[in-house]
């Protein structure tokens, strides 16, 4: 988890164009892991390590990104994924999909907003734009992590 956060954290100060960074691309991995554990051992040990990546992921983005975007993205990062294991753990019940669509989405919303408000406001970049660019990655991305979520828990229920 926070080599996941860590690695997001440098590369959204890379611009891949004029609406979308490289962080854009890793990050949703994030929820993958959470909702992986969520499934397989609950939402207990999915909060902890949560907790566990957002004090490891701060503590590196602080030496290795500035200021504003470390606090930035541990704000989002702890409100997200927390948003994400409830709603995960409240829908796991239905369809095999539900769940993670469904966390995903709704968590990659809150995180993009908090983050982006609070990490780029008031700068001189076109951080709306580029947050737009960040959601429609992170939910494309939601969608596509639903094969790997699959496989995943296929392959626990086979075991």
């Amino acid at each position: 988890m926070a080599v996941v956060v860590l690695a997001s954290n440098v590369l959204v100060q890379f611009q891949i164009n004029d609406w979308l960074t490289w962080g854009a691309i890793t990050y949703p991995f994030a929820f993958l892991v959470s909702e992986l554990a969520n499934r397989s051992h609950g939402p207990h040990h999915a909060r902890r390590i949560a907790w566990a990546g957002f004090a490891v992921a701060v503590a590196a983005s602080l030496a290795l990104a500035p200021l504003r975007i470390a606090l930035a993205s541990g704000m989002a990062f702890l409100c997200s994924q927390l948003l994400d294991i409830q709603v995960f753990h409240r829908l796991r019940r239905g369809r095999w999909w539900r769940a993670p669509l469904v966390a995903t989405l709704l968590a990659a919303v809150l995180d993009t907003a908090l983050f982006w408000s609070i990490a780029f406001a008031g700068e001189d970049l076109p951080w709306v734009t580029l947050a737009i660019g960040d959601l429609g990655v992170k939910l494309g991305m939601g969608v596509a992590l639903l094969l790997p979520f699959r496989m995943w828990i296929g392959r626990r229920a086979a075991c």
